[in-house]
């Protein structure tokens, strides 16, 4: 493996007293994609969030490209390379597309000269976006938010990203046709990219590893060729 975006080990993180994850230990090397899978309830989205410091964990450590984040927290996470596109897209609905956008550069503290040529980037890789740009993200489709929603999470330029589960409710078509520019960082950019996805024949046809949770546990895993068979995935879950 090349050298590490994400190292965690030992995490440990639950709810109200109740484990979800339990000594959860992951890598993800630089320009590695890796796909997450187990079954509803298995601890994957706590996972993401964990790794992304939405979620403290009780007990782990993570480092981001070898190095110690000041805190476990989103800001310190993004600023260290990570960026996340949260499971259900997380949009908000009364602004435009444009002020989305707006809203995420200031957030990361991008300077305003430089705003202009961060979109044009995003654009770029994601082009149908200049289709509805003024238009307010409540009334797009639920692949023009997915769309969005990938979007912000780039234009931080971000050496690794999360992707939680960004299938859902989208036509396989439309899953094709987002996840292969995704996919195509990797090779511009050395993007590191760990996909939480339950659409695993497309999820595999990018990734060089597959790893499977179950109960919270980190329980098996190998080269995607090694889950290309259902009942053999069926049997892990």
């Amino acid at each position: 493996m090349s050298a590490l975006a994400i190292e965690a080990t030992g995490l440990r993180a639950g709810y109200g007293g109740r484990a979800v994850i339990e000594d959860v230990s992951l890598k993800l090397g630089e320009g590695e994609i890796v796909t997450l899978v187990g079954h509803n309830g298995a601890g994957k989205s706590t996972l993401m969030r964990v790794l992304f410091g939405l979620h403290k964990p009780d007990a782990g450590r993570i480092s981001i490209f070898g190095q110690t984040p000041a805190s476990y927290s989103p800001a310190a996470l993004g600023a260290a390379g990570l960026a996340l596109v949260p499971e259900g897209r997380g949009v908000f609905p009364d602004l435009t597309v444009d002020e989305i956008f707006g809203l995420a550069l200031w957030s990361a503290g991008v300077p305003k000269p430089e705003r202009p040529e961060r979109i044009d980037e995003v654009l770029a890789i994601l082009p149908r976006i200049r289709d509805f740009r003024t238009r307010r993200a409540g009334t797009l489709s639920g692949g023009q938010q997915q769309m969005v929603s990938i979007a912000r999470a780039l234009l931080t330029r971000p050496r690794a990203l999360l992707l939680d589960e960004p299938s859902i409710g989208l036509a396989p078509k439309l899953f094709q046709d987002m996840l292969a520019p995704i996919a195509a960082l990797r090779e511009s950019r050395g993007i590191a990219i760990l996909l939480v996805e339950q659409n695993v024949r497309e999820a595999f046809a990018i990734s060089d590893r597959v790893i499977v949770m179950k109960s919270g546990a980190i329980i098996e895993e190998g080269p995607p060729s090694a889950f290309s068979e259902h009942s053999r995935l069926m049997e892990l879950f």
